[in-house]
């Protein structure tokens, strides 16, 4: 793939600049969702956990960068407590998101499951209350790639989904547009398995708040979970996350499989969207072509600035947590036409999507 103007560069500097100096309010607000519903022109910009590139992930200043950056979605990562309270972390273990590690009163917490199939060595949330886990701190979980983030470490409190309900709709208000949250069923099937199940609780929270389909859209790489969404009738649209290799844990399919045209079709009988990797859907992948011809809506994931995360011809020098050309990325997913991206860098998505609006346009 060819680099792109080099005046890409100038503007990825800028946005930095502008997502550093505390996110201006306003500063990306153009094309994003009015508190009356309206949609953007061109694809929607998801804050994936927030702003995760600048702030430790699923916090207060997280989510909140990620609106004043122009995100028209939040996204949090849902997993239960000991006591069924859902939770935003990451993963159910938590020694990298927050300060658990660190706590001698939680040191015998510390354990091995399995998980998904896979021996996990640490601290879980379901061996917390929700109150033992307001005592912990989070932090930056990517400390050796985003070590600026460090400086914010220890300041917040682990949010409850409700919480994200609560801040999406202020920040609705103070906006004047309509924020949506986009929550994830993390590991459903073993949160079964062990008598938390995600589901029920997450419906219970939806009704409780009465989200429609312009405030939440339900995500998970597991087919039966959005399938016990869909069974309580909630009108919220689903979407179907789907990985690079393998298959849903504990599905007798692969990913592979559910993008062909015939599980496109199938995934159209219950969901919405599809949201595969970023990389799935570059030419000469037929994925998008195919998923709109199922009446799917594909949002693309997960879209980061750092070399390492980008394309080889799209990376700067050979630092891998610098910078590369990001801009070219968006405007290349842009260009092939996808519905959303989901990214840790929502105010670089929302300057591309402008500048690629405006060539549109233009």
């Amino acid at each position: 793939m060819p680099a792109l103007p080099g005046r890409r560069s100038v503007l990825l500097a800028a946005g930095a600049a502008a997502a550093v100096s505390a996110f201006p309010v306003g500063a990306g607000a153009a094309g994003a969702a009015r508190a009356d519903g309206h949609r953007p022109e061109g694809p929607l910009v998801i804050g994936h956990r927030g702003s995760a590139g600048w702030r430790p992930e699923h916090t207060v200043a997280s989510y909140t960068a990620a609106v004043q950056a122009g995100a028209d979605w939040i996204e949090p990562d849902l997993v239960p407590t000991k006591d069924h309270v859902l939770v935003v972390r990451h993963e159910n273990e938590i020694s990298g998101t927050t300060d658990v590690a660190r706590r001698p009163e939680f040191a015998d917490r510390r354990t091995t499951k399995t998980v998904d199939g896979r021996a996990v060595t640490g601290w879980f949330t379901e061996d917390f209350t929700l109150a033992e886990l307001k005592t912990l701190r989070a932090v930056e979980r990517l400390p050796l790639v985003r070590n600026r983030n460090t400086v914010f470490d220890g300041r917040e409190q682990v949010m409850t989904f409700q919480e994200v309900v609560d801040l999406a709709r202020d920040l609705s208000k103070e906006h004047g547009r309509r924020i949506a949250v986009f929550p994830e069923t993390k590991h459903p099937s073993y949160f079964r398995s062990v008598g938390l199940p995600l589901e029920e609780e997450l419906v219970r929270v939806v009704r409780r708040n009465r989200l429609d389909a312009r405030e939440c859209v339900i995500q998970s790489f597991e087919p039966s979970s959005l399938l016990r969404v869909a069974r309580a009738r909630l009108r919220i649209p689903l979407w179907q996350a789907l990985g690079t290799s393998g298959g849903p844990f504990g599905h007798d399919r692969t990913y592979a499989r559910m993008m062909t045209p015939e599980g496109l079709r199938e995934i159209a009988e219950y969901a919405d969207w599809i949201g595969p990797d970023k990389s799935s859907v570059v030419a000469p992948s037929p994925l998008l072509a195919d998923a709109h011809a199922a009446g799917l809506k594909v949002g693309a994931y997960t879209f980061r600035a750092e070399n390492q995360f980008l394309p080889a011809p799209l990376r700067r020098g050979t630092d891998p947590n610098a910078f590369g050309d990001a801009f070219a990325e968006y405007a290349l997913h842009y260009g092939l036409g996808v519905d959303a991206v989901v990214t840790d860098f929502p105010d670089l998505a929302v300057i591309a999507r402008r500048e690629h609006l405006g060539q549109a346009q233009g």
